[in-house]
């Protein structure tokens, strides 16, 4: 039986009592489990009919990616080379740890030419799955940050040490999209 023919099959059920009334008594409970499932059938695909339309989600023009943190690192000149051996002993190792126990995805640095005087010449990126990533970092990354660069004394020595090469400029937060 086509569509069509379902469809002209349910009418007649459903119009048979408006037809006869006195047939409306005989109706027995095949034709009310027809109607019924008749029924489900029309609302389930109104149902579906309905989410198909609503899966492209948001209006943007744009689909939401991974949150990345950006650090902006002015090294003093000459002592760029000095700065990136420093953090291959102390942040590489700390980074690797944290992407093989998926805590971030993946981890960038980039290096280059500042603009202006005022302009930073490192970049560090790290890329977290979503915003939920940041709800209780700290706890997962402090016994991450002890293990590979030492207790807090050892690490605040490591950290003025640092200043005397670099400044940072800024961090910065932001969710990677795709445009559509």
């Amino acid at each position: 039986m086509g569509p069509s023919e379902e469809v002209k099959h349910i009418r007649q059920i459903l119009l048979a009592p408006l037809a006869c009334p006195n047939q409306c008594a005989r109706m027995t409970t095949t034709k009310i489990y027809a109607i019924a499932i008749a029924s489900l059938t029309a609302a389930f695909g109104c149902f579906a009919q309905t989410n198909a339309t609503n899966t492209k989600g948001s209006s943007a023009p744009y689909n939401e990616g991974p949150v990345w943190t950006l650090t902006m690192i002015k090294t003093k000149t000459g002592l760029a080379d000095e700065y990136l051996k420093q953090i291959t002993e102390t942040v590489k190792p700390v980074y690797d740890e944290e992407k093989k126990q998926k805590i971030i995805l993946d981890y960038k640095i980039m290096n280059g030419e500042a603009s202006s005087p005022q302009d930073f010449n490192i970049l560090i990126l790290v890329e977290y799955p979503n915003w939920a990533a940041f709800d209780n970092l700290r706890d997962k990354m402090d016994p991450i940050v002890e293990k590979v660069m030492g207790a807090e004394d050892q690490r605040r020595a490591t950290a003025i040490k640092r200043l005397d090469i670099r400044e940072i400029l800024g961090t910065k937060t932001m969710r990677e999209i795709t445009l559509k």
